[in-house]
Protein backbone atom coordinates (compact mmCIF):
# COMPACT_ATOMS: atom_id res chain seq x y z
CA UNK A 1 0.00 0.00 0.00
CA UNK A 2 1.44 3.36 -1.00
CA UNK A 3 1.86 6.31 1.29
CA UNK A 4 -0.18 9.44 0.90
CA UNK A 5 1.65 11.80 -1.45
CA UNK A 6 1.50 15.55 -1.26
CA UNK A 7 1.36 18.31 -3.83
CA UNK A 8 0.83 22.00 -3.42
CA UNK A 9 -2.85 21.47 -4.15
CA UNK A 10 -3.10 19.13 -1.20
CA UNK A 11 -2.31 21.79 1.38
CA UNK A 12 -4.86 21.52 4.15
CA UNK A 13 -7.03 24.31 5.41
CA UNK A 14 -7.02 25.02 9.12
CA UNK A 15 -8.56 22.20 11.07
CA UNK A 16 -9.17 20.01 8.02
CA UNK A 17 -8.28 16.32 8.32
CA UNK A 18 -6.40 14.51 5.61
CA UNK A 19 -9.40 12.49 4.49
CA UNK A 20 -7.81 11.71 1.13
CA UNK A 21 -5.23 9.38 2.72
CA UNK A 22 -5.22 6.14 0.69
CA UNK A 23 -4.82 4.08 3.86
CA UNK A 24 -8.18 2.46 4.57
CA UNK A 25 -8.78 0.55 7.79
CA UNK A 26 -11.44 -2.11 7.33
CA UNK A 27 -12.20 -1.79 11.03
CA UNK A 28 -13.65 1.70 10.50
CA UNK A 29 -16.66 0.45 8.53
CA UNK A 30 -20.03 -0.34 10.04
CA UNK A 31 -20.10 2.09 12.95
CA UNK A 32 -22.86 4.58 13.65
CA UNK A 33 -21.94 8.24 14.12
CA UNK A 34 -23.98 8.74 17.28
CA UNK A 35 -21.42 10.43 19.53
CA UNK A 36 -22.12 14.17 19.77
CA UNK A 37 -19.90 17.06 20.77
CA UNK A 38 -21.14 16.99 24.37
CA UNK A 39 -20.33 13.26 24.56
CA UNK A 40 -16.77 13.73 23.30
CA UNK A 41 -16.08 16.67 25.60
CA UNK A 42 -17.30 14.83 28.68
CA UNK A 43 -15.52 11.61 27.64
CA UNK A 44 -12.32 13.67 27.45
CA UNK A 45 -12.96 14.92 30.98
CA UNK A 46 -13.94 11.50 32.26
CA UNK A 47 -10.84 9.99 30.69
CA UNK A 48 -8.68 12.34 32.73
CA UNK A 49 -10.52 11.64 35.99
CA UNK A 50 -10.65 8.00 36.98
CA UNK A 51 -9.96 5.31 39.53
CA UNK A 52 -6.29 6.30 39.77
CA UNK A 53 -7.27 9.60 41.36
CA UNK A 54 -10.33 8.60 43.35
CA UNK A 55 -8.86 5.44 44.92
CA UNK A 56 -5.15 5.30 44.11
CA UNK A 57 -4.33 8.79 45.40
CA UNK A 58 -4.90 7.66 48.99
CA UNK A 59 -2.14 5.07 49.07
CA UNK A 60 0.21 7.23 47.03
CA UNK A 61 -0.34 10.21 49.33
CA UNK A 62 0.53 8.00 52.29
CA UNK A 63 3.67 6.81 50.49
CA UNK A 64 4.98 10.07 49.02
CA UNK A 65 3.33 12.84 51.02
CA UNK A 66 2.39 16.24 49.49
CA UNK A 67 5.02 15.76 46.76
CA UNK A 68 2.38 13.63 45.05
CA UNK A 69 1.01 16.87 43.57
CA UNK A 70 4.33 17.38 41.74
CA UNK A 71 4.19 13.85 40.37
CA UNK A 72 0.66 14.46 39.07
CA UNK A 73 1.72 17.72 37.44
CA UNK A 74 4.76 16.18 35.68
CA UNK A 75 2.86 13.12 34.46
CA UNK A 76 -0.01 15.36 33.40
CA UNK A 77 2.26 17.29 31.04
CA UNK A 78 3.41 14.09 29.34
CA UNK A 79 -0.14 12.74 29.22
CA UNK A 80 -1.11 15.93 27.38
CA UNK A 81 1.75 15.44 24.91
CA UNK A 82 0.53 11.91 24.22
CA UNK A 83 -3.07 12.89 23.63
CA UNK A 84 -2.02 15.92 21.58
CA UNK A 85 0.12 13.66 19.36
CA UNK A 86 -2.84 11.32 18.96
CA UNK A 87 -5.05 14.30 18.19
CA UNK A 88 -2.78 15.31 15.30
CA UNK A 89 -3.03 11.79 13.89
CA UNK A 90 -6.81 11.83 14.32
CA UNK A 91 -7.03 15.08 12.34
CA UNK A 92 -4.84 13.45 9.68
CA UNK A 93 -7.18 10.44 9.42
CA UNK A 94 -10.00 9.73 11.93
CA UNK A 95 -10.19 6.03 12.79
CA UNK A 96 -11.95 3.86 15.37
CA UNK A 97 -8.79 1.74 15.31
CA UNK A 98 -6.96 4.85 16.58
CA UNK A 99 -3.24 4.31 17.20
CA UNK A 100 -3.47 0.66 16.07
CA UNK A 101 -4.61 1.89 12.69
CA UNK A 102 -1.80 4.48 12.62
CA UNK A 103 0.75 1.86 13.68
CA UNK A 104 -0.46 -0.26 10.75
CA UNK A 105 0.09 2.67 8.36
CA UNK A 106 3.47 3.83 9.65
CA UNK A 107 4.97 0.68 11.22
CA UNK A 108 3.32 -2.14 9.30
CA UNK A 109 1.23 -5.05 10.57
CA UNK A 110 3.84 -6.06 13.16
CA UNK A 111 3.60 -2.63 14.75
CA UNK A 112 -0.21 -2.75 14.72
CA UNK A 113 -0.14 -6.21 16.31
CA UNK A 114 2.14 -5.05 19.14
CA UNK A 115 0.23 -1.79 19.68
CA UNK A 116 -3.14 -3.52 19.82
CA UNK A 117 -2.19 -6.26 22.24
CA UNK A 118 -0.31 -3.87 24.53
CA UNK A 119 -3.49 -1.79 24.63
CA UNK A 120 -5.46 -4.91 25.43
CA UNK A 121 -3.00 -5.69 28.26
CA UNK A 122 -3.59 -2.17 29.53
CA UNK A 123 -7.37 -2.33 29.59
CA UNK A 124 -7.88 -5.98 30.48
CA UNK A 125 -5.82 -5.41 33.64
CA UNK A 126 -7.38 -1.98 34.20
CA UNK A 127 -10.80 -3.65 34.08
CA UNK A 128 -9.66 -5.88 36.95
CA UNK A 129 -8.46 -2.80 38.85
CA UNK A 130 -11.80 -1.09 38.25
CA UNK A 131 -13.98 -3.95 39.48
CA UNK A 132 -11.63 -4.33 42.45
CA UNK A 133 -12.04 -0.64 43.22
CA UNK A 134 -15.82 -0.89 42.83
CA UNK A 135 -15.95 -3.80 45.27
CA UNK A 136 -13.70 -1.91 47.70
CA UNK A 137 -15.97 1.14 47.58
CA UNK A 138 -19.10 -0.96 48.09
CA UNK A 139 -17.66 -2.36 51.33
CA UNK A 140 -17.85 1.17 52.74
CA UNK A 141 -21.56 0.65 53.31
CA UNK A 142 -22.61 -1.70 56.09
CA UNK A 143 -25.22 -3.42 53.90
CA UNK A 144 -22.43 -4.72 51.63
CA UNK A 145 -19.77 -5.39 54.25
CA UNK A 146 -20.65 -9.09 54.57
CA UNK A 147 -20.72 -9.71 50.81
CA UNK A 148 -17.43 -11.18 49.52
CA UNK A 149 -15.29 -8.79 47.51
CA UNK A 150 -15.18 -11.18 44.54
CA UNK A 151 -18.98 -11.28 44.29
CA UNK A 152 -19.27 -7.49 44.32
CA UNK A 153 -16.60 -7.35 41.60
CA UNK A 154 -18.60 -9.82 39.50
CA UNK A 155 -21.80 -7.78 39.89
CA UNK A 156 -20.02 -4.59 38.82
CA UNK A 157 -18.63 -6.31 35.72
CA UNK A 158 -22.02 -7.76 34.76
CA UNK A 159 -23.84 -4.42 35.06
CA UNK A 160 -21.35 -2.42 32.96
CA UNK A 161 -20.96 -5.20 30.37
CA UNK A 162 -24.72 -5.31 29.79
CA UNK A 163 -24.94 -1.55 29.27
CA UNK A 164 -21.91 -1.51 26.94
CA UNK A 165 -23.38 -4.10 24.56
CA UNK A 166 -26.53 -2.11 23.71
CA UNK A 167 -25.24 0.70 21.44
CA UNK A 168 -22.62 3.44 21.26
CA UNK A 169 -25.35 6.00 21.97
CA UNK A 170 -26.01 4.39 25.35
CA UNK A 171 -22.27 4.28 26.01
CA UNK A 172 -21.99 7.99 25.20
CA UNK A 173 -24.91 8.89 27.44
CA UNK A 174 -23.57 6.76 30.28
CA UNK A 175 -20.13 8.34 30.04
CA UNK A 176 -21.67 11.82 29.74
CA UNK A 177 -23.50 11.48 33.04
CA UNK A 178 -20.66 9.59 34.73
CA UNK A 179 -18.32 12.47 33.83
CA UNK A 180 -20.78 15.10 35.05
CA UNK A 181 -21.07 13.30 38.40
CA UNK A 182 -17.28 13.06 38.73
CA UNK A 183 -16.69 16.69 37.83
CA UNK A 184 -19.51 17.93 40.07
CA UNK A 185 -18.15 15.90 42.98
CA UNK A 186 -14.60 17.19 42.51
CA UNK A 187 -15.81 20.78 42.21
CA UNK A 188 -17.89 20.34 45.37
CA UNK A 189 -14.94 18.80 47.21
CA UNK A 190 -12.61 21.57 46.10
CA UNK A 191 -15.07 24.25 47.22
CA UNK A 192 -15.38 22.53 50.60
CA UNK A 193 -11.61 22.12 50.78
CA UNK A 194 -10.95 25.78 49.97
CA UNK A 195 -13.50 26.79 52.61
CA UNK A 196 -11.80 24.57 55.22
CA UNK A 197 -8.36 25.99 54.39
CA UNK A 198 -9.47 29.63 54.31
CA UNK A 199 -11.50 29.40 57.54
CA UNK A 200 -9.07 26.94 59.16
CA UNK A 201 -12.01 24.84 60.28
CA UNK A 202 -10.64 21.90 62.33
CA UNK A 203 -10.81 18.46 60.71
CA UNK A 204 -10.24 15.47 63.00
CA UNK A 205 -8.29 17.67 65.41
CA UNK A 206 -6.06 19.20 62.68
CA UNK A 207 -6.17 22.79 61.49
CA UNK A 208 -6.09 22.93 57.67
CA UNK A 209 -3.42 25.11 56.08
CA UNK A 210 0.24 25.13 55.12
CA UNK A 211 1.16 24.15 58.67
CA UNK A 212 -0.40 20.74 57.96
CA UNK A 213 2.42 20.23 55.44
CA UNK A 214 5.29 21.98 57.22
CA UNK A 215 4.56 20.34 60.58
CA UNK A 216 4.55 16.88 59.05
CA UNK A 217 7.85 16.72 57.22
CA UNK A 218 7.24 19.28 54.48
CA UNK A 219 6.59 18.59 50.79
CA UNK A 220 9.07 15.68 50.76
CA UNK A 221 8.56 14.07 54.20
CA UNK A 222 10.51 10.97 53.19
CA UNK A 223 12.74 12.48 50.52
CA UNK A 224 12.35 12.67 46.76
CA UNK A 225 12.72 8.95 46.06
CA UNK A 226 9.18 8.02 47.22
CA UNK A 227 7.76 10.65 44.85
CA UNK A 228 9.71 9.13 41.97
CA UNK A 229 8.61 5.62 42.89
CA UNK A 230 4.88 6.47 42.84
CA UNK A 231 5.11 7.93 39.32
CA UNK A 232 4.15 4.61 37.70
CA UNK A 233 0.94 4.66 39.74
CA UNK A 234 0.33 8.26 38.73
CA UNK A 235 0.74 7.29 35.07
CA UNK A 236 -2.03 4.74 35.66
CA UNK A 237 -4.26 7.60 36.80
CA UNK A 238 -4.04 9.11 33.31
CA UNK A 239 -4.69 5.82 31.54
CA UNK A 240 -7.86 6.93 29.74
CA UNK A 241 -6.72 10.19 28.18
CA UNK A 242 -6.25 8.48 24.79
CA UNK A 243 -9.89 7.36 24.77
CA UNK A 244 -11.10 10.46 22.94
CA UNK A 245 -8.94 9.39 19.98
CA UNK A 246 -10.78 6.06 19.76
CA UNK A 247 -14.15 7.85 19.72
CA UNK A 248 -13.20 9.82 16.59
CA UNK A 249 -14.48 7.07 14.32
CA UNK A 250 -17.99 7.30 15.79
CA UNK A 251 -18.56 11.04 15.79
CA UNK A 252 -19.56 13.61 13.22
CA UNK A 253 -17.07 16.38 12.36
CA UNK A 254 -14.11 15.12 14.45
CA UNK A 255 -11.97 17.89 12.95
CA UNK A 256 -14.07 20.44 14.86
CA UNK A 257 -14.78 18.50 18.04
CA UNK A 258 -11.46 16.78 18.80
CA UNK A 259 -9.12 19.81 19.08
CA UNK A 260 -11.38 21.51 21.64
CA UNK A 261 -11.76 18.35 23.69
CA UNK A 262 -8.02 17.60 23.68
CA UNK A 263 -6.90 21.16 24.44
CA UNK A 264 -9.17 21.28 27.47
CA UNK A 265 -7.43 18.26 29.03
CA UNK A 266 -4.43 20.33 30.15
CA UNK A 267 -6.26 22.80 32.37
CA UNK A 268 -8.54 20.06 33.69
CA UNK A 269 -5.48 18.09 34.76
CA UNK A 270 -4.06 21.12 36.54
CA UNK A 271 -7.33 21.98 38.22
CA UNK A 272 -8.73 18.60 39.20
CA UNK A 273 -5.65 16.43 39.76
CA UNK A 274 -3.04 18.83 41.08
CA UNK A 275 -5.56 21.11 42.77
CA UNK A 276 -7.40 18.34 44.60
CA UNK A 277 -4.16 16.66 45.76
CA UNK A 278 -2.86 19.99 47.09
CA UNK A 279 -6.10 20.46 49.03
CA UNK A 280 -5.88 16.93 50.42
CA UNK A 281 -2.38 17.71 51.68
CA UNK A 282 -3.52 20.99 53.25
CA UNK A 283 -6.56 19.53 55.01
CA UNK A 284 -5.06 16.45 56.70
CA UNK A 285 -1.53 15.11 57.30
CA UNK A 286 -0.44 12.64 54.63
CA UNK A 287 -0.36 9.93 57.29
CA UNK A 288 -4.16 10.15 57.61
CA UNK A 289 -4.66 8.63 54.16
CA UNK A 290 -4.41 5.00 53.11
CA UNK A 291 -4.81 2.79 50.06
CA UNK A 292 -7.86 1.10 51.59
CA UNK A 293 -10.13 4.12 51.19
CA UNK A 294 -10.59 6.98 48.77
CA UNK A 295 -8.82 10.07 50.20
CA UNK A 296 -11.92 12.14 49.43
CA UNK A 297 -14.04 9.80 51.50
CA UNK A 298 -11.42 10.00 54.26
CA UNK A 299 -11.76 13.79 54.42
CA UNK A 300 -15.55 13.74 54.39
CA UNK A 301 -15.62 10.97 56.98
CA UNK A 302 -13.33 12.86 59.36
CA UNK A 303 -15.20 16.10 58.71
CA UNK A 304 -18.21 14.51 60.37
CA UNK A 305 -20.87 15.81 57.98
CA UNK A 306 -23.77 13.31 58.12
CA UNK A 307 -24.02 11.38 54.88
CA UNK A 308 -21.21 13.31 53.14
CA UNK A 309 -18.80 10.38 53.14
CA UNK A 310 -21.51 8.09 51.77
CA UNK A 311 -22.28 10.49 48.93
CA UNK A 312 -18.61 10.86 48.03
CA UNK A 313 -18.18 7.10 48.15
CA UNK A 314 -21.06 6.76 45.69
CA UNK A 315 -19.28 9.21 43.39
CA UNK A 316 -15.99 7.32 43.46
CA UNK A 317 -17.91 4.10 42.82
CA UNK A 318 -19.31 5.84 39.73
CA UNK A 319 -15.75 6.73 38.67
CA UNK A 320 -14.70 3.08 38.82
CA UNK A 321 -17.71 1.96 36.78
CA UNK A 322 -17.02 4.77 34.29
CA UNK A 323 -13.45 3.61 33.79
CA UNK A 324 -14.61 0.01 33.31
CA UNK A 325 -17.21 1.21 30.81
CA UNK A 326 -14.55 3.10 28.85
CA UNK A 327 -12.18 0.14 28.82
CA UNK A 328 -14.78 -2.23 27.42
CA UNK A 329 -15.74 0.33 24.79
CA UNK A 330 -12.23 1.10 23.57
CA UNK A 331 -10.88 -2.46 23.52
CA UNK A 332 -13.93 -3.58 21.56
CA UNK A 333 -13.09 -1.08 18.80
CA UNK A 334 -9.36 -1.76 18.85
CA UNK A 335 -9.80 -5.54 18.72
CA UNK A 336 -12.25 -5.24 15.81
CA UNK A 337 -9.68 -3.23 13.84
CA UNK A 338 -7.13 -5.96 14.56
CA UNK A 339 -9.51 -8.84 13.82
CA UNK A 340 -10.33 -7.53 10.35
CA UNK A 341 -6.60 -7.41 9.56
CA UNK A 342 -5.99 -10.88 11.01
CA UNK A 343 -4.18 -9.84 14.21
CA UNK A 344 -6.93 -10.84 16.63
CA UNK A 345 -9.40 -13.76 16.86
CA UNK A 346 -12.14 -13.62 14.21
CA UNK A 347 -14.99 -13.42 16.71
CA UNK A 348 -13.67 -10.09 18.06
CA UNK A 349 -14.54 -8.52 14.70
CA UNK A 350 -18.24 -9.30 14.98
CA UNK A 351 -20.85 -6.59 15.54
CA UNK A 352 -24.41 -6.83 16.86
CA UNK A 353 -27.54 -5.08 15.60
CA UNK A 354 -26.66 -2.04 17.67
CA UNK A 355 -23.41 -1.67 15.65
CA UNK A 356 -21.38 -2.61 18.73
CA UNK A 357 -18.28 -4.88 18.30
CA UNK A 358 -19.45 -7.28 20.97
CA UNK A 359 -16.77 -9.91 20.36
CA UNK A 360 -13.91 -7.72 21.57
CA UNK A 361 -15.96 -6.43 24.48
CA UNK A 362 -16.72 -9.96 25.63
CA UNK A 363 -13.04 -10.95 25.38
CA UNK A 364 -12.05 -8.04 27.65
CA UNK A 365 -14.87 -8.90 30.05
CA UNK A 366 -13.57 -12.47 30.10
CA UNK A 367 -10.31 -11.22 31.55
CA UNK A 368 -12.36 -9.26 34.04
CA UNK A 369 -13.79 -12.59 35.20
CA UNK A 370 -10.21 -13.69 35.89
CA UNK A 371 -9.99 -10.57 38.03
CA UNK A 372 -12.97 -11.81 40.00
CA UNK A 373 -10.90 -14.90 40.76
CA UNK A 374 -7.97 -12.72 41.81
CA UNK A 375 -10.29 -10.86 44.18
CA UNK A 376 -11.31 -14.21 45.62
CA UNK A 377 -7.73 -15.40 46.15
CA UNK A 378 -5.98 -12.13 47.09
CA UNK A 379 -8.56 -9.45 47.97
CA UNK A 380 -6.00 -7.28 49.77
CA UNK A 381 -3.40 -7.24 46.97
CA UNK A 382 -5.52 -7.47 43.81
CA UNK A 383 -5.55 -3.72 43.06
CA UNK A 384 -1.80 -3.21 43.43
CA UNK A 385 -0.91 -6.26 41.34
CA UNK A 386 -3.09 -5.38 38.36
CA UNK A 387 -2.18 -1.69 38.62
CA UNK A 388 1.44 -2.55 37.89
CA UNK A 389 0.60 -4.71 34.88
CA UNK A 390 -1.82 -2.05 33.64
CA UNK A 391 0.99 0.50 33.92
CA UNK A 392 3.17 -1.63 31.62
CA UNK A 393 0.34 -1.70 29.09
CA UNK A 394 -0.09 2.06 29.38
CA UNK A 395 3.63 2.71 28.89
CA UNK A 396 3.57 0.48 25.81
CA UNK A 397 0.47 2.15 24.40
CA UNK A 398 1.76 5.68 24.95
CA UNK A 399 5.13 4.68 23.53
CA UNK A 400 3.45 3.37 20.37
CA UNK A 401 1.45 6.58 20.00
CA UNK A 402 4.62 8.68 20.23
CA UNK A 403 6.49 6.40 17.82
CA UNK A 404 3.65 6.73 15.30
CA UNK A 405 3.72 10.49 15.80
CA UNK A 406 7.49 10.56 15.28
CA UNK A 407 7.26 8.48 12.09
CA UNK A 408 4.42 10.68 10.87
CA UNK A 409 6.59 13.76 11.47
CA UNK A 410 9.49 12.19 9.56
CA UNK A 411 7.25 11.44 6.58
CA UNK A 412 5.98 15.01 6.62
CA UNK A 413 9.58 16.26 6.36
CA UNK A 414 10.17 14.52 3.04
CA UNK A 415 6.76 15.42 1.65
CA UNK A 416 5.07 12.02 1.81
CA UNK A 417 2.33 13.24 4.17
CA UNK A 418 0.94 16.62 5.18
CA UNK A 419 0.54 17.51 8.82
CA UNK A 420 -2.82 19.05 9.73
CA UNK A 421 -2.89 22.54 11.22
CA UNK A 422 -3.61 21.01 14.64
CA UNK A 423 -0.17 19.75 15.64
CA UNK A 424 1.91 18.42 18.49
CA UNK A 425 4.13 21.38 19.45
CA UNK A 426 7.94 21.23 19.35
CA UNK A 427 8.09 18.04 17.28
CA UNK A 428 10.20 15.92 17.06
CA UNK A 429 11.75 16.85 20.42
CA UNK A 430 8.45 16.36 22.25
CA UNK A 431 8.17 12.77 21.06
CA UNK A 432 11.79 11.98 21.97
CA UNK A 433 11.54 13.49 25.46
CA UNK A 434 8.24 11.70 26.10
CA UNK A 435 9.68 8.35 25.02
CA UNK A 436 12.62 8.94 27.39
CA UNK A 437 10.17 9.74 30.19
CA UNK A 438 8.23 6.52 29.57
CA UNK A 439 11.45 4.49 29.64
CA UNK A 440 12.39 6.23 32.91
CA UNK A 441 9.05 5.24 34.46
CA UNK A 442 9.70 1.59 33.57
CA UNK A 443 13.15 1.87 35.20
CA UNK A 444 11.62 3.41 38.34
CA UNK A 445 9.17 0.52 38.55
CA UNK A 446 12.11 -1.87 38.58
CA UNK A 447 14.14 0.32 40.97
CA UNK A 448 11.34 0.41 43.52
CA UNK A 449 11.41 -3.35 44.00
CA UNK A 450 8.42 -5.39 45.15
CA UNK A 451 5.51 -5.94 42.76
CA UNK A 452 6.82 -3.24 40.41
CA UNK A 453 10.17 -5.00 39.92
CA UNK A 454 8.41 -8.33 39.39
CA UNK A 455 6.22 -6.70 36.76
CA UNK A 456 9.16 -5.20 34.87
CA UNK A 457 10.95 -8.54 35.01
CA UNK A 458 7.93 -9.98 33.22
CA UNK A 459 8.68 -7.74 30.20
CA UNK A 460 10.72 -10.49 28.44
CA UNK A 461 7.74 -12.80 28.85
CA UNK A 462 5.41 -10.16 27.41
CA UNK A 463 7.81 -9.61 24.50
CA UNK A 464 8.07 -13.37 23.92
CA UNK A 465 4.27 -13.63 23.93
CA UNK A 466 4.01 -10.85 21.34
CA UNK A 467 6.66 -12.47 19.11
CA UNK A 468 5.07 -15.90 19.44
CA UNK A 469 1.62 -14.48 18.80
CA UNK A 470 2.83 -12.75 15.67
CA UNK A 471 4.18 -16.00 14.22
CA UNK A 472 0.80 -17.60 14.91
CA UNK A 473 -1.22 -14.93 13.05
CA UNK A 474 1.18 -13.67 10.39
CA UNK A 475 -0.07 -16.13 7.74
CA UNK A 476 -3.64 -14.89 8.11
CA UNK A 477 -2.48 -11.26 8.28
CA UNK A 478 -0.50 -11.58 5.04
CA UNK A 479 -3.37 -13.38 3.31
CA UNK A 480 -5.86 -10.67 4.22
CA UNK A 481 -3.38 -7.96 3.19
CA UNK A 482 -2.99 -9.64 -0.21
CA UNK A 483 -6.79 -9.78 -0.60
CA UNK A 484 -7.08 -6.04 0.08
CA UNK A 485 -4.38 -5.25 -2.49
CA UNK A 486 -6.13 -7.37 -5.14
CA UNK A 487 -9.53 -5.81 -4.43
Amino acid sequence: MTDRTTTAADTLAAGTPATNSPHVDAGDAGYSKDLKSRHINMIAIGGAIGTGLFLGAGGRMAGAGPSLAIAYAVCGVFAFFVVRALGELVLYRPSSGAFVSYAREFMGEKGAFAAGWLYFLNWSTTAIADITAAATYAHFWAMFSDIPQWLLALIALAVVLTANLISVKYFGEMEFWFAIIKVAALVAFMLVGIYLVVTQHPVDGHTPGFATITDNGGIFPMGMLPMLLVIQGVVFAYASVELCGVTAGETQNPEKIMPKAINSIMWRVGLFYVGSVVLLALILPYTAYSGDQSPFVTVMDKLGVPGAAGVMNLVVLTAALSSLNSGLYSTGRILRSMALSGSAPKFTGRMNKGQVPYGGILLTAGFGVLGVGLNYLMPGQAFEIVLNFASIGILGTWGMIMLCSLLFWHRSQDGRVTRPSYRLPWAPYTQIVTLFFLASVAFLMWWGGGVGRTTVMCLPLIAAALVGGWFVVRGRVNALAAERQDA
